[in-house]
């Protein structure tokens, strides 16, 4: 028994450590380092990009450098200064930037900022020349030793033809001629959802051939609020062939400057934890991909970029075409599934962070779906997937309770034991092992079915955390938003009083704590009551103190997770007594909750003679 209470309070110290560390220092650091950042980049320039190192074809082609450009007080402003071509489908409205032609002003119409259906919906892209600009764009690259002239960031596009929106029906043709033998066209056609398809053409009217690089990037200008937990990756990414998944912090971009992967194969981009952009060639096209980072404009500059390793020769009098995509918008599962299979991206579905277990979260992702699908309510449809993962593991846990149940009937012989071998522990052991082949128990029995469900509710948990299907989704009651932590506060009274008490120093991070933390910690305190007090003080401190400990720390948490965590103490409470009953252990609920109340008597004091 002593055993199974070890591995389990390691498990827990663990945990509490992870989560605490995460939300109550580094969390709040991070917070607090991005507040001053902002700040600061708001005081200062902004900068676009042009192109300059060119690449010899032997060697790794590099993206372009970049330069400065106008500054703009506002978003709107910097949007109403330059030409542009809208973007209207049913999922995305915006427009593309006739300086530079790129994607630089896109929104998400099924999405806004707040459950309220009136708040803006959500921006994903922002122009150069504000702060937190974060925009895409295509071009072109000359070998090295070329004097040819390609389109830069401030070069001016024009439309062809009549059609001046970008719609899922109709691509838009931009066209600009560098007058000295090179035409170049721009179709930018995009899917009913978040996928733009961009075809370069290059026609050569000179007299000689013409050879150039494509490249695409994707640049953020500042450093973006990340939710900054272990669960899920936000930041630069991609998947670039044998490297597999590249999953860079900003900090770590700040730490190694630049990160190059030649000869290699796949996409990169930024994600945030619902949204993310990405570029890509074809499937299968050999690039030479590049994670960058500077702060030569006052601000941090982010890049994920690629240029193709062959480049494409154009013949005299000859036209060339080169395709390339980017992925802009919401972090939609069956969408990005149906990309992958449809234009081959190379494991596309880690756009979304399923973690180290995939094989697992993305199982239990479809269920939650089928179910919310039949419910209508992603809240109970978590419910119910932890009944159904309760269920298939009840063998399991029924043999983890009975081994416990075991364990309590033969505690007065152990003590018995214990009392008469207590200065010599090897007799102490040889006894218990005997008594243990004599009862047929097996005291690690209990700990490995528990061991083996963590991963299973793991994945649970992090399918809660990282489902966009949660964010404002109703639940009952005063959950309107599962993605959010609960809006009620027991230390306002809930609402009666009318002030902030987070923003208290020091102390503000701990008084929030709604409803359901507190019916969590409620239901954790009663899930510890099963079993009696260990008798070693130090561990039953730990076992008082613990759910309190989380109670304040799920505070913060969405309400979603919390609500889960909830309900899986009450199944497993319900299930321990259970089980426990029907194999003849007494279970002394009431009793145990009672005794917590009960003062405990001095210890006596002893006198000396």
């Amino acid at each position: 028994m002593t055993d199974n209470r070890n591995v389990i309070i390691a498990i827990v110290l663990s945990m509490v450590v992870l989560f605490g560390w995460q939300f109550f220092v580094a969390g709040p650091q991070l917070e607090r380092a991005q507040q001053q950042a902002q700040i600061v980049a708001e005081q200062k320039a902004a900068s676009d990009a042009a192109l300059a190192t060119p690449a010899t074809p032997g060697q790794a082609a590099a993206t372009p450098a970049p330069t400065g450009t106008a500054t703009y007080a506002t978003r709107d402003e910097a949007i109403a200064a330059n030409p542009r071509v809208s973007i209207n489908t049913d999922d995305l409205e915006g427009s593309i930037n006739l300086t530079g032609a790129r994607i630089d002003d896109l929104r998400l119409k099924s999405y806004r900022e707040t459950v309220d259906p009136e708040s803006p919906i959500i921006t994903l892209l922002t122009p150069s020349g504000v702060p937190n600009a974060y925009f895409a764009e295509e071009g072109w690259v000359p070998v090295a030793g070329a004097n040819i002239v390609v389109p830069n960031g401030q070069t001016v596009w024009a439309v062809e033809g009549a059609n001046t929106t970008l719609t899922a029906a109709t691509p838009v043709t931009l066209v600009w001629d560098n007058g000295a033998g090179l035409i170049f066209r721009r179709t930018i056609s995009v899917d009913q959802f978040y996928l733009f398809t961009v075809s370069q053409t290059i026609e050569n009217t000179t007299q000689g051939d013409v050879a150039l690089y494509p490249y695409a990037r994707v640049i953020r200008h500042n450093t973006p609020h990340v939710a900054n937990f272990f669960i899920q990756h936000e930041g630069p990414h991609g998947v670039l062939g044998s490297n597999n998944l590249i999953s860079k912090k900003y900090t770590d971009l700040q730490n190694d400057r630049q990160v190059t992967y030649e000869n290699t194969a796949g996409w990169l981009g930024f994600s945030d934890k619902y949204w993310a952009t990405a570029v890509m060639p074809p499937a299968g096209t050999s690039l030479n991909a590049r994670f960058n980072w500077s702060n030569a404009g006052g601000y941090d500059d982010y890049q994920t970029s690629y240029v193709e390793t062959t480049p494409v020769v154009i013949a005299a009098g000859a036209t060339a075409v080169r395709e390339s995509y980017l992925f802009a918008g919401a972090k939609e599962e069956s969408v990005i599934a149906a990309y992958q299979t449809e234009f081959g991206f190379d494991r596309f579905d880690l756009l979304i962070d399923w973690g180290w277990l995939w094989f697992i979260t993305k199982p239990m992702y479809y269920l939650l779906s089928f179910l919310n699908g039949i419910i209508g309510n992603f809240g109970v449809a978590v419910l119910a997937v932890t009944v159904i993962v309760k269920a298939i593991f009840f063998p399991l846990a029924s043999r983890s309770y009975a081994s416990m149940a075991a364990m309590r009937r033969v505690q007065p012989e152990m003590k018995s034991i214990q009392e008469r071998f207590k200065d010599d522990r090897p007799a102490q052991q040889q006894a218990m092992m005997e008594l243990y082949k004599k009862e047929k128990i097996n005291p690690l029995s209990g700990c490995w079915p528990i061991l083996i469900q963590i991963p299973v509710f793991f994945a649970l948990y992090t399918v809660i955390f990282i489902s966009l299907d949660m964010r404002h989704a109703p639940f009952f009651g005063w959950i309107q938003d599962l993605a959010a932590p609960d809006p009620t506060n027991i230390f306002t009274l809930f609402g009666l009083i009318p002030w902030d008490p987070t923003v208290v120093p020091l102390l503000g991070s701990f008084l929030h704590l709604g409803i359901w933390p507190v019916i969590m910690g409620i239901t954790m305190w009663v899930q510890m009551k099963l079993n009696p007090p260990p008798p070693d003080p130090t561990q039953a401190m730990i076992f008082n103190w613990m759910p309190v400990i989380f109670t304040f720390m799920l505070g913060a948490f969405p309400a979603g997770l919390v609500i889960y965590w909830a309900w899986n103490n009450t199944l497993s409470v319900t299930q321990q007594w259970f089980i426990m009953k029907r194999h003849g252990a007494e279970v002394n609920l009431l009793g145990n909750i009672l005794d917590s109340f009960k003062k405990k008597p001095k210890p006596a004091e002893t006198t000396k003679s």
